[in-house]
């Protein structure tokens, strides 16, 4: 169980199209598109570069974690994402190294990903995401 490298970077916004339209001109930018991730309440536009991914959000149901987010501390980054290749054993890894987890188990992300988070009291005040590609 390892972590390969840093996944995305998610961004919270209210609106998507400004920073949107900003990364499909840039060069080295690709639009993959547009997911809604029902559970967290959230829409994210997904964007790549040649190694790794900005994510904007945006919520789509009020106080869905990105809304309160947004509510609190305005725009900006949201967390930022660590692929592992092992959820399952980092979560474990986590739990006996005493860092608080948000996330007890695996759950669905965008790109059929499986994520969890990891508390920001224990990680210095920056939310971090885990996930694990399919």
């Amino acid at each position: 169980m390892k972590i390969i490298g840093i996944d995305h970077v998610a961004v919270a916004l209210r609106d998507l199209k400004e920073l949107g339209n900003l990364l499909r001109e840039l060069p080295g930018m690709q639009a993959l598109g547009t997911e809604i991730v029902e559970d967290q309440g959230v829409k994210t536009d997904i964007y790549a570069t040649r190694q790794g991914r900005v994510e904007l959000l945006t919520p789509v149901k009020e106080d869905s974690p990105v809304d309160k987010y947004l509510r609190n501390r305005g725009p900006g980054i949201h967390h930022i994402a660590l692929q592992v290749d092992d959820l399952e054993g980092m979560l474990q890894y986590c739990r006996e190294k005493g860092i608080r987890l948000i996330d007890e188990k695996p759950r669905q992300g965008a790109g059929g990903s499986l994520i969890a988070f990891l508390h920001p009291k224990s990680t210095g005040g920056i939310l971090i995401e885990l996930c694990e590609k399919p």
